[in-house]
């Protein structure tokens, strides 16, 4: 009776998955439908906001074609991709085990916390000119930029986390003799996952914002300078086409954090 039960509950959340699933893409379809009407009946000049089979139509010129900035899109996303990945997962790197580490020890928090409120507040967009004058426009300075806009929320969002571990698991910990580090380590982290992947999110979505600021400042390649260049030729479809564009990866990798959180969630019930 149990085992049918528990059958029938998994089996209607799989439903209601998929009822979810069909109503948000009704909803985006229903989005576009009303989109290429309004253009084709000119209660939205196609000069302002082209169709979306306009949209369509230049993403596969674009992918042949490089102009008019001189590079097709699988360039301008390659070109996009490395720089965002590299600066986040740097980010990621650096800034949750620092977090972790500013949470748990206090030494290392009173070492490190009064430069980090002093870089925090700044916005990573008012990096970008000096950012330009010591590292010019290549990559490096990119990577700079799009590694300080992540750091920042993996860092708090992992000090927070590690900071709400249950004071209980943890004296109960020291009563079995468990050391600082293992109480950190078997308690500490895994309490902090959802946190941790709270601060990854927000870093990612900041990534992709500060990357196509970067990109349109400081950047001959990009999705963020071919939107850039759209507006300088006068191409709106080139710029909603990098909009899209930015708007799927980042789609994409929010999916992909939601699968690795739900696994590392099994792996925090197990400790």
């Amino acid at each position: 009776m149990g085992e049918k039960q528990t059958y029938s509950q998994s089996e209607q959340k799989r439903r209601e998955r998929r009822l979810l699933l069909a109503l948000s893409f009704g909803t985006l379809a229903a989005a576009l439908v009303i989109w290429q009407l309004l253009v084709s009946a000119g209660i939205v000049s196609s000069r302002f906001l082209p169709a979306p089979t306009a949209i369509v139509n230049t993403f596969f010129e674009k992918i042949h074609s490089p102009n008019p900035e001189g590079a097709t899109l699988q360039m301008n996303l390659l070109s996009s991709l490395r720089v965002a990945l590299i600066g986040f997962v740097m980010a990621v790197v650096i800034g949750i085990p620092l977090g972790l580490f500013m949470g748990w020890y206090e030494p290392v928090d009173r070492l490190v916390r009064p430069v980090f409120e002093v870089i925090r507040p700044i916005p990573p967009i008012a990096w970008i000119p000096l950012t330009i004058l010591f590292l010019g426009i290549g990559l490096r300075a990119k990577v700079f930029i799009i590694f300080f806009s992540a750091f920042v929320p993996c860092v708090i969002n992992a000090y927070t986390g590690i900071q709400l571990t249950n004071r209980t698991l943890i004296n109960v910990a020291k009563t079995y003799g468990a050391g600082s580090f293992e109480i950190f380590w078997r308690v500490g982290i895994p309490s902090s996952v959802q946190m941790i992947f709270a601060g990854i999110r927000i870093a990612l979505g900041l990534s992709w914002t500060t990357l196509v600021a970067a990109e349109m400042l400081a950047a001959d390649a990009g999705l963020g300078y071919m939107i850039l260049m759209g507006r300088q030729f006068a191409r709106p479809d080139i710029i909603v086409l990098g909009m899209v564009v930015i708007g799927t990866i980042g789609a994409v990798f929010s999916a992909v954090l939601s699968a690795l959180e739900k696994r590392l969630e099994h792996w925090r019930a197990g400790r």
